[in-house]
């Protein structure tokens, strides 16, 4: 039976230790049982101790399918690893996975070490995909849930060991594997890949508003297939209409990182499982993606993330009356009484989602409510737990800021 149709067991957060290299306790990846995601978790990235060494979780993506994101990933993960970066990659396509192709691994199965799946190496690059755990030729016809179970797994499960670099290759779309991926693992940002069409940097544009509005940074645009570049003479000429990265990103205020020419040797180095920079370092797309990776090196030392870590809390702690207090960086210290955070609760069971009106009834909230345990969620929320077992809350660390209850606030809000 598949691993993660598989009874689940809690999660043991001691650190991992591996068997010993000689003797490595290796069995098929789709014998592995899923871990539960509940329980008090260790304070790492998400409360994931695989994620714990690695520096930079980055995600590639475009919101739109067929714009070449998945070979963007690849090669921008080869690149990295020419400068000296460990470097790793997710592919949570999970309806279509095509690292195992792209990296030249077609028909290779991942194996396991003890409970953890055994990323593939190839290049010098880690990674782990669907694809390496079933036949390359079957269709994955799952709900929702069960491609967000998958998603859980290769977060918890997967042990990555050390790494500068793990890029997400992420689907199409703005749904549940985005909205998991952000809230589990602690993202440094994300990368856009756009082609220069209007009407796909126009859907492009709903997946910068997402990170946005999940607190992830964008630390960059990339157009893909910008001009095609003659290999007798050099010239350019653009196929589709030109500039649409550059006036994404000027739209939005983040960062070009650049253009990847339309190469008929690039998409050869896909079917054949061997990256551009192997064999073609000195071409136009080889440059571009060995300079694409340079910028993207100077946008994560100088700090890309800045603006959004001035929006995360550097400290949260219950006081010795139960109130909620938030340290955050700009010095302020936020108060919140349990009674009023779980009045304002904006979850699906006390907000109506079609119209937003409230349906909790605060007279049915007890006034000595208290919060049991506060989580964090990605780079965005905190979840609370509170003492009547309500658990679905999640509040935004800007919706946070505007329910401040010390005296400062509250004036604010009396005289406006």
């Amino acid at each position: 039976m598949a691993f993660w149709n598989q009874k689940k067991t809690a999660i043991d957060p001691s650190p991992k230790t591996h068997p010993p290299a000689e003797k490595p306790d290796e069995k098929r990846a789709a014998d592995i049982p899923v871990k539960s995601q509940s329980g008090t978790a260790p304070s790492t990235r998400g409360g994931l101790p695989n994620l714990a060494q690695i520096k930079y979780i980055i995600a590639i993506a475009s919101a739109k399918g067929g714009v070449g994101k998945s070979t963007v990933t690849a090669n921008l993960a080869v690149a990295l690893r020419c400068y000296g970066a460990n470097v790793g990659v997710l592919d949570a396509d999970i309806y279509g996975p095509s690292q195992p192709g792209m990296l030249g691994a077609t028909g290779e199965r991942a194996q396991a070490v003890g409970s953890e799946i055994a990323p593939v190496t190839k290049h010098g690059v880690r990674f782990v995909s669907l694809g390496l755990l079933q036949g390359d030729d079957g269709p994955v016809v799952w709900r929702a849930p069960m491609a967000n179970k998958m998603i859980q797994q290769f977060l918890a499960n997967v042990s990555w060991g050390s790494l500068d670099y793990l890029l997400i290759d992420l689907p199409p779309g703005t749904g549940d594997v985005q909205l998991t991926i952000a809230q589990s693992a602690s993202l440094a940002g994300a990368v856009i890949v756009t082609t220069p069409q209007d009407i796909v940097t126009g859907i492009a544009k709903k997946g910068i508003k997402m990170f946005e509005t999940l607190n992830v940074p964008i630390l960059g645009v990339i157009e893909n297939m910008s001009a095609f570049v003659c290999g007798h003479c050099g010239k350019e000429t653009a196929i589709f209409k030109g500039a649409g990265g550059q006036r994404l990103s000027k739209e939005h205020g983040v960062p070009f990182f650049g253009s990847i020419p339309l190469d008929p040797e690039l998409a050869a180095s896909g079917d054949e499982g061997l990256p551009i920079l192997f064999e073609k370092t000195e071409t136009a797309v080889g440059k571009a993606f060995l300079n694409l990776a340079q910028t993207l090196l100077t946008q994560i030392e100088q700090g890309a993330s800045d603006a959004t870590r001035a929006l995360e809390p550097e400290k949260t702690e219950l006081s010795l009356t139960g109130d909620l207090l938030i340290h955050w960086p700009d010095a302020h210290k936020s108060i919140y009484r349990p009674y009023t955070l779980r009045v304002h609760c904006a979850c699906a069971s006390c907000v109506n989602e079609n119209t937003g009106q409230k349906t909790l009834n605060p007279r049915t909230i007890i006034p000595d409510i208290r919060i049991t345990t506060v989580g964090k969620i990605g780079r965005y929320a905190l979840s609370l737990r509170f003492s009547d077992g309500h658990t679905t809350g999640i509040y935004s660390f800007k919706r946070l800021r505007q329910l401040c209850e010390c005296e400062s606030c509250s004036g604010l809000r009396k005289e406006s």
